[in-house]
């Protein structure tokens, strides 16, 4: 049972930070953000005519796609004022992929997250409460070290780690597009910019809070 125990421990540090990434990026996907994001100084506007309300307006759309449980034709049924689809079939290729890979993230969220639940009952049913919160203090520790490292790395080379990410998942150029394309006007390289340095900077918040305020508690 030592071992056993143990081993949970270890686990728990591991779940920690993978739990409030994606606890962060099922944030940054409510309808605020791009509110906010949109109105940030010096967002890039659109050569082509989009205007603030125009990105807004399909922008969240295409969010609610993401996050609900319809087909891709929810996409594809939707028209600009002359016709035309808002999207090519390139693109609502490339949404199904991401909703598919945002389906499969947000699945690993939900299990971490129960895991870590039932992990911190069986903590406090066998005493051994102390043990799970100094994993959960090292588990956010652990978090703003790989954040710390990841933002280091974006401000070296984003154009590196953006296609690395690309590149890990998804398949060949299917994320590649034209700067006249729908989803490049709706979110310009500037939009990815700021939402890895938002996920990061809330994650880095969120792991080093945590590690902080249960090393503080722990020392009472």
């Amino acid at each position: 049972m030592k071992y056993l125990i143990k081993g949970f421990n270890y686990l728990v540090v591991l779940l920690t930070p993978i739990i409030i990434i994606l606890g962060v990026v099922r944030l940054v996907l409510s309808p605020m953000f791009l509110k906010i994001e949109y109105r940030m100084p010096n967002f890039p506007e659109d050569e082509f005519g989009f205007t603030i309300q125009d990105r807004l307006y399909w922008a969240e759309l295409s969010r609610q796609y993401l996050v609900n449980d319809a087909g891709i034709e929810f996409l594809e049924d939707l028209k600009f004022d002359n016709g035309s689809p808002i999207y090519n079939e390139r693109e609502l290729n490339h949404m199904s992929d991401v909703k598919r890979v945002l389906r499969g993230t947000m699945d690993v969220l939900l299990i971490s997250s129960s895991l870590m639940i039932i992990i911190g009952l069986w903590a406090v049913l066998g005493k051994w409460w102390k043990r799970f919160l100094k994993s959960l203090e090292s588990g956010g520790m652990l978090t703003s070290g790989l954040i710390i490292g990841i933002i280091f790395f974006l401000a070296i080379s984003f154009n590196t780690f953006f296609v690395g990410f690309h590149k890990i998942f998804f398949k060949g150029d299917t994320w590649l597009f034209k700067y006249s394309d729908t989803l490049i006007r709706l979110f310009p390289v500037r939009f990815w910019m700021d939402t890895f340095i938002i996920v990061g900077v809330l994650s880095l918040l969120i792991g080093g809070g945590l590690a902080y305020f249960i090393g503080k508690v722990q020392r009472v």
